[in-house]
């Protein structure tokens, strides 16, 4: 059996699969990170509860975190949900399974799922994309996240763009999340028009200075992966994947700043959307 946890900024969500993938059963409750650290755990304990009913055999558990983790791969060193930063949460999980845990950050977990069950399913070397309130990514390898000596394996939101220019909340200035985020894509559209809209409104009808100065960076941001990884595959997801230009626009312009003249890298769309994370926990 596998166990999947994925603690959200809002929800934690916990799966348990069979040895062929299918859900066994599937419980959420929610973060209610506003009450700090120890309610979170209280709340990961509530959900084991839960899911250890269903467990009648051997099984792993992996979970997946709100952001990236330190040197040592066992807590959180940046994330929204801030009471999470710095806490033993690898260690407090584990005194609730009772058994080793392996943990990941959510765009590690994505890249994982899509490999696993989506759309990357059986390609051997595979970078996942998470384009929403952030920037960050993924890689897998054979079947398995590559994490890196560091834990910095696929932090591409946070590799520079455009020196000296948008301020990212990691303390450095040009940094891609800064760019191609969806609160820096509204924030551009304002800047612009003088409009305030969210993004799902902007891209029905976009300014062609916005869209065209998007699709610069994201194709700029994206060649350098390419030119470094040659992936098999790119899968976008969060909220911003939905744009429908990226599939088509997006991947000609990743084409214009590649290495080589032609782009044969399939640039796809996620299958999994919201449930990536706990499956891509599962699979850890």
């Amino acid at each position: 059996m596998r166990v999947g946890i994925d603690i959200g900024g809002t929800k934690i969500e916990g799966v348990i699969l069979d040895a062929d993938g299918s859900t066994i059963i599937r419980e959420r409750v929610p973060t209610q990170s506003q009450k700090g650290y120890p309610h979170i755990v209280s709340q990961i304990a509530q959900l084991w509860e839960k899911l250890n009913r269903s467990i009648e055999e051997e099984f792993t558990v992996g979970v997946s975190v709100p952001g990236p983790l330190d040197h040592t791969g066992r807590r959180m060193k940046k994330s929204n949900t801030f009471c999470l930063i710095n806490q033993p949460i690898q260690d407090d999980i584990e005194a609730i399974v009772r058994v080793p845990i392996t943990m990941d950050n959510d765009a590690n977990c994505f890249a994982q799922a899509e490999t696993s069950l989506g759309a990357a399913k059986g390609e051997n070397m595979v970078f996942g994309v998470i384009m929403g309130t952030g920037v960050g990514g993924g890689i897998c390898i054979h079947g398995k996240v590559h994490k890196g000596h560091q834990y910095l394996a696929g932090e591409w939101g946070h590799s520079l763009l455009h020196p000296g220019g948008n301020s990212c909340y990691c303390g450095k200035s040009g940094c891609v999340e800064s760019y191609i985020s969806g609160p820096s894509l509204e924030r551009r559209f304002t800047e612009l028009t003088g409009e305030v809209k969210p993004l799902k409104e902007i891209i029905k009808n976009p300014p062609q200075d916005w869209k065209e100065e998007f699709l610069t960076n994201f194709g700029m941001a994206l060649s350098n992966i390419v030119n470094i990884l040659d992936p098999d595959i790119i899968v976008l997801g969060g909220g911003v994947s939905n744009i429908e230009f990226l599939y088509t626009e997006g991947h000609q312009y990743v084409e214009r700043y590649c290495f080589d003249d032609t782009l044969d890298t399939p640039i796809v769309k996620n299958k999994l959307g919201d449930s990536a994370g706990v499956f891509g926990a599962a699979y850890l």
